[in-house]
């Protein structure tokens, strides 16, 4: 008999929600089939549920349930979503579904009688939606270490939480990295500028500094600042630099937690403080150097230096290269709990 699969909704908005999803599927033995509206062909595509061409994470509606965070009215996206996930639901009667992150798809699957695993972001979710949310769950998977925690997390909420630092892919450092600084632009949007980051380069002429992301070169670029682009291979780019520097979302902090590389910490504004949250645990860990906005350039020589002289046990200690398999074996676990429960029916 085939077994029944795990379903995992993928949300679109950043690129670590699709890297989480592919390490947890590489991982373990359990049939896993993704869903989301950028995922291609790797598994089940759903419309588009944006109102425009960015996210924001507002729906616009007046009258929307304090249990809800996104429900835009009358529109096409968001029905034919709806419709494809419970088509799929009845269709492969999944034994679970991890839901990497959104409250509305966690609430639908509960509602079609499917067992929730909800991935908890960092930051003050004490609101109505994620409480109720995490309290339809099965359990919540929280991808970062439970010293990272939010202070003002619920004890029943951290009770409920698997916590798996390190569900980021992972590459050996080749050797001593050059005197490179590799600046990471996640896909969840900035508010950083091309021409800040060339003030930065000229004030260290030493080394060379790297931009990947979505972000073009300034007319006046100095030659030891170069632009190539968004990078498939992230985590190649950041195993080669000797200071990264980035925001506080999950995929890059995930990314330089497992390349075990020196941290200059510049958090995004997000909602419900998912990215200072972050960058609070960073700096309370030791594990890298915070600064609430972009340093000015006279400020970069010493930040960089700072970031090297932290002691590496600090972000080390955030970082279980045993992640994935010890989230992998929690799933099978949990799998068979309900596979057991059904063959007793």
């Amino acid at each position: 008999m085939t077994p029944r699969p795990i379903g995992y909704y993928v949300h679109h908005h950043g690129a670590g929600h699709l890297s989480r999803a592919r390490v947890i599927r590489e991982a373990t033995s359990l049939p896993v089939t993704l869903l989301g509206s950028r995922i291609d062909a790797e598994g089940i595509v759903l419309a588009d549920d944006r109102l425009g061409d960015g996210f924001d994470g507002r729906d616009q509606a007046a009258n929307r349930p304090n249990t809800l965070h996104y429900a835009p009215l009358d529109h096409e996206g968001i029905r034919s979503r709806v419709a494809r996930i419970t088509q799929w639901i009845e269709q492969a009667r999944p034994l679970l579904m991890i839901v990497d992150v959104s409250i509305e798809v966690a609430m639908l699957a509960r509602l079609a009688s499917v067992p929730v695993l909800y991935v908890r972001l960092n930051g003050k979710r004490s609101d109505p939606a994620h409480l109720e949310a995490f309290r339809s769950a099965q359990a919540l998977i929280a991808p970062f270490a439970q010293a990272m925690e939010d202070p003002a997390t619920p004890d029943w909420v951290r009770a409920k939480t698997f916590y798996a630092p390190g569900l980021s892919p992972a590459r050996a450092a080749p050797g001593v990295p050059r005197e490179t600084v590799l600046v990471i632009m996640g896909e969840g949007g900035t508010s950083l500028t091309a021409a800040a980051i060339a003030d930065a380069a000229r004030a260290c002429s030493d080394h060379t500094w790297r931009v990947v992301g979505n972000l073009s070169a300034p007319s006046d670029c100095p030659g030891n600042l170069v632009f190539p682009g968004w990078s498939d291979t992230m985590a190649d780019e950041v195993a080669k630099a000797s200071v990264v520097v980035g925001a506080a979302g999950d995929g890059v902090v995930g990314l330089v937690m497992a390349a075990d590389r020196p941290f200059v910490c510049i958090p995004e504004t997000r909602p419900f403080g998912e990215q200072n949250a972050t960058a609070s645990g960073l700096q309370r860990m030791g594990a890298a150097i915070v600064r609430p906005a972009w340093p000015d350039a006279h400020e970069w020589p010493a930040a960089l230096s700072a970031a090297r002289a932290l002691d590496p046990a600090g972000r080390r200690a955030l970082r279980d290269p045993q992640a994935a398999a010890r989230l992998a074996r929690w799933l099978e676990a949990q799998a068979a709990t309900w596979v057991a429960r059904e063959l007793a029916a």
